[in-house]
């Protein structure tokens, strides 16, 4: 039986279609569809539910040390309530999740992947066995209800509700404070290449919150925004998506996450094969593209140089920011800079496209 989030009943009154995903039943578009909820992000202002993401936290006295041992990232940079985006991964090199880590005053608190949170927590839980400093692992995902409200009128709607002045919280970092009168965690962070905020609540406080925010983007014509869109944004920037892009079978140097696997720090698990993967050359490489038509690349669909499969499509689909058909895929190294011809083999018709650089359309993410 599929899980509900507090926010079901709004959804199905929204006119929300409902799907399974991730042991949930989520919306995966509103009355108004996937593209117009994707544009109006981009444009104001949307409003997603989340809560079907998984929070794990981590306490005590050595939090830090096991936390820098699981994690690719630099645990240990980290301010007081910064957020940090990490993968975690097997001693293969594979990943185990991507998430992020808030360091909050008390405690590490990992978001994690609403599919993977099982496992992800039996992962952690399994390593722990074999650490020897103390440390309090707990997987609040029940208790906690997620909102987010991302797009350039984001800051100028949610700073109706709060006393906080929102220009306080800079790029990934948090805040504890009231919204709507409700205490939550906010963080300027999201998953869609805009401005915006993360809203951690209690799920008694979700509808109420959910309702307030609705209310004051009313002039800027908020839309709540589903599954199907929250996909496309992310794509339209280029970001990985777990189960897809990333997952067991590939590591973070393939998939251009590089930047959130520091090689220097001290052993973390992944980091020899890591380093052996590095120091012997990528065989293959994450890439994103764009083909030519509206034809779509699904996930699966095989990627070809000159009728050769040189690679598989991850995640494709079209965009109507840019209104292009755009996707993403594993390429051969050496076939991977930018400008590329490729063609994809698209059920049996070849059609023509070229490697980019991602993302495709410009980030308004408030870096600072």
């Amino acid at each position: 039986m599929p899980r509900r989030t507090a926010l079901y009943d709004r959804h199905v009154r929204l006119g929300g279609k409902m799907v399974k995903f991730a042991g949930f039943e989520m919306p995966v578009a509103y009355q108004k569809g996937i593209m117009s909820e994707a544009k109006r992000v981009r444009s104001t202002a949307g409003l997603f539910d989340v809560s079907h993401m998984g929070e794990i936290e981590i306490t005590g006295s050595d939090a830090l040390e096991f936390l820098s041992k699981i994690i690719t990232n630099d645990a240990a940079s980290l301010n007081e309530f910064q957020v940090q985006y990490t993968c975690m991964c097997y001693p293969d090199g594979g990943i185990v999740d991507d998430l992020l880590v808030y360091r909050l005053r008390d405690k590490y608190l990992l978001v994690v992947n609403a599919a993977n949170t099982m496992n992800d927590l039996e992962w952690i839980v399994d390593y722990k066995l074999g650490f020897a400093g103390t440390v309090s692992i707990e997987n609040t995902s029940n208790s906690i209800s997620q909102l987010a409200l991302q797009g350039p009128d984001s800051q100028r709607i949610l700073g109706k509700l709060v006393d906080l002045d929102l220009e306080e919280i800079k790029y990934y970092y948090c805040q504890y404070t009231k919204v709507a009168g409700k205490e939550v965690l906010v963080s300027r962070t999201g998953y869609t290449g805009e401005d915006g905020f993360e809203i951690y609540s209690n799920v008694d406080d979700a509808g109420l919150l959910w309702d307030a925010i609705l209310e004051a983007g009313n002039e800027s014509e908020i839309e709540p925004v589903a599954l199907g869109a929250r996909d496309l944004l992310r794509l339209e920037m280029g970001y990985c998506l777990y189960g897809y892009d990333i997952d067991e079978t590939t590591t973070p140097l393939e998939a251009r996450l590089g930047w959130v696997t520091k090689l220097k720090k001290d052993e973390f698990v992944g980091k020899d094969a890591l380093v052996k993967q590095k120091e012997g050359g990528l065989k293959r490489r994450l890439v994103s593209f764009e083909v030519k038509g509206k034809a779509i690349a699904r996930q699966g669909y095989s990627i070809l140089s000159d009728g050769r499969r040189i690679g598989d499509v991850t995640s494709g689909n079209f965009s109507p920011n840019i209104e292009k058909s755009i996707g993403m895929g594993y390429v051969e190294l050496g076939l991977e800079a930018e400008g590329t011809g490729i063609e994809i083999d698209v059920r049996g018709k070849s059609v023509e496209g070229v490697i980019i650089n991602s993302p495709f359309v410009k980030s308004t993410s408030l870096k600072r």
